[in-house]
This record gives C-alpha cells, structure tokens and sequence, in this order.
C-alpha cells in the first residue's frame, strides 16, 4: 500500500479520517519521517493522521522522543504488531506518554504465548495440524498493559479485540475508573450469514489469517455485547495490506486483512444501525483521538465529511475496493449496503457510480 491507494481505499469505504499506524518502511519513529509523511498526504482526498513509534525501529529496547514525535504531528503513540515486551519499559513509555499528553495503543499480545501460532488455538488448529493462538496470548497482554495504565494514570487505547475474556478485563477496568478504551474490527464481530468464526480456517485460505485470530461463536457474541453495552468504544478496520504473492502460502503468510473499503458495510450487515455505526466509527474515536467532532448533528457533515450509503446489493470484488492489495476476508460475500458518494473536506472524493 501507499498513501494514495490507501486512501483511495478508505474513500471508497466512506472514511474520510484514516491513524496511519508506525509500521511503515520507513517506520514513525523520528519526527523527519512523520513530517515527511504528513507534508505527502496533505495530496490526497482524505485526512491520514499520523500514530509515533513507542521504541526505536519498534525494536522494544529504546524509547523513541515523544515529545519530538507530537511536535512533528502524531496523536498517538504504538508498536502496533510488536508489542514491547519489557514491562519497566512500557511503565516507562506510559509515565512519558503521560507527559506529553498522548494516547498509547496497545496491540495486545504476548509472543511469548502466540509461540508460532498462526490461527486460533482450539479443535480446527487440532484438525488441521497447525499450531495454535491461544486467547491467553491476547488477553493477559491486556491485563498488563491495564495494570501499567492504572499504575501511572496514563491513557491506554486497546486494538482489535477479539477475546471474550478481553472484552470482560476491559469492562471491569472501565468500572474501576482505569482511563482505558477500546476498539474490535468488523472481522471480530460479523457471524450469522458470513460466518466469520475461526471455521474458515478449514479452508487453508490466508486471507483468512490476522493477528488476532478470528475465534470462536462464543468470541462474537462477547464482542457483539461488548459494542452494544460501550465496554468497546470504536470499530476499526485494523487495515493491513499484504502483496498476493505474500499471501500464497498458508502458514508462512504474513497476518492481516484490509478492511477500509467494506467496514461500514459490514456493520450494517452485522445488525447495527446508522446512529450505532457513526457514534463507534466517528464520534468515539474522534473523541478518544483528540480530533474535532460535532456533538449534534454528526451525520449532517460535520467539515463537509460525508458518507451516503444506499440500499443496494453487491458482492465484494477484492480487485475492486482501491488498495493494491486482495487480501479481504469479505471477498465474494454480498451485502445489503453499500457507500454510494463520499464528501471530504466538502469535495465528492468517491462515486460508486464511477466504477
């Protein structure tokens, strides 16, 4: 991916506003690359934010310059995929990010527990001869990064939960008064007709593969029913590109799905309506960024950003959703909804009747 196709990509899906995460080649971690960043995007049609390197290189050994890195322009701070490892270092990185007035956004996982594993931990993994990814491995990370959270009083973001038991740490930490919140994916929550369960996995198919894994029935409903009650804040499409050929091999494929171009209507299929969908896809995250929102009226087009979605099936065509990647875990369905025009800034930056 690159800045133009993903945000083509984004602009497709209805998304005006993308947090560009640290792992790019080359990664967030110093304020000439995010100044560089953020001076090319200023071409594109839609807004790209900017989330800094928590370490050096993402290594989890050194600490990059928060303060340097929110001067340059980023909102928030991450490792993303590589979560640090040492727990005084991540005290560390929480009393600093403190400081400087900035969000952290964990990636909850501890490699140590993943241990190679490469789909979700449980009888298909047995069946099919692969080694597992426990929900352990996500959910004892959460409780870390909590505990590191409510020790320093620092703001802590969770990314894309999946767990059942993620979901029940963060709705206990919420009523402690811990300053945590949270976001899942539409892969994470989308069952019934799709069947988007860990039971896709059976057909060897890596495009079915991200991190983390896509679980069990009894995962959906907990995540369903943390959405519906607030114990997860937002939904984001944890958009991870990959080249096809990367995606050949089932067990050596890199993990991640892209998701900007199908998230809104994924939502729609999974049951929510439009006031559900744009308090969870704009005015929680917007609110939890720091960036500006209207507490009214925010499907009027708070800054000229709107999404118009109409009543019309189409089948998803991974070709066809603006990223120069394929690897969609939607690819085939049929939905019922779909984003017809996108207004950025006032500007009509996307018509599906153009494609």
């Amino acid at each position: 991916e690159d800045l133009h196709s993903g945000a083509t990509a984004a602009a497709m899906g209805g998304v005006t506003d993308v947090l560009c995460m640290p792992n790019t080649t080359p990664p967030l971690d110093n304020p000439d690359v995010v100044r560089d960043l953020l001076f090319r995007a200023r071409g594109e049609a839609i807004s790209i934010n900017t989330t800094g390197a928590i370490t050096k290189g993402l290594a989890g050994a050194e600490l990059t310059d928060f303060a340097a890195l929110k001067n340059a322009g980023v909102i928030a701070l991450s490792d993303d995929g590589r979560p640090v490892s040492d727990d005084d270092l991540m005290r560390e990185a929480f009393r600093a990010a403190k400081a400087a007035g900035l969000l952290i956004i964990s990636h909850c996982e501890d490699l140590r527990l993943v241990n190679g594993g490469v789909i979700h931990d449980g009888v298909v993994a047995r069946e099919l001869g692969v080694r597992g990814n426990s929900r352990s491995s996500e959910y004892l990370a959460i409780q870390r990064e909590v505990s590191l959270a409510e020790q320093t009083g620092g703001r802590l973001h969770i990314a894309h939960v999946s767990a059942a038991q993620s979901v029940d740490i963060i709705r206990q930490a919420k009523q402690r008064g811990v300053r945590v919140t949270c976001e899942t994916a539409p892969h994470y929550f989308t069952d019934n007709r799709l069947c988007l369960t860990v039971e896709q996995l059976y057909k060897r198919d890596a495009d079915y593969r991200m991190n983390p894994p896509l679980r069990e029935r009894s995962d959906v409903a907990a995540v369903i029913a943390g959405l519906r009650d607030g114990t997860i804040d937002c939904i984001a499409t944890d958009h991870a590109p990959h080249a096809p050929h990367e995606k050949q091999d089932f067990l050596s494929a890199p993990n991640g799905v892209i998701g900007l171009s199908t998230a809104v209507s994924a939502c729609y299929e999974a049951g929510f309506d439009s006031d559900f969908i744009v308090e969870k896809m704009y005015t929680n995250p917007r609110k939890i960024l720091g960036l500006p929102y209207s507490q009214s009226e925010p499907r009027s087009g708070f800054g000229g950003n709107i999404c118009v979605v109409e009543k019309r099936n189409w089948v998803v065509k991974p070709d066809k959703l603006g990223s120069k990647s394929r690897n969609s875990c939607f690819k085939g369905a049929t939905f019922s909804r779909r984003v017809k025009y996108t207004f950025s800034g006032g500007k009509l930056v996307y018509a599906s009747d153009c494609v």
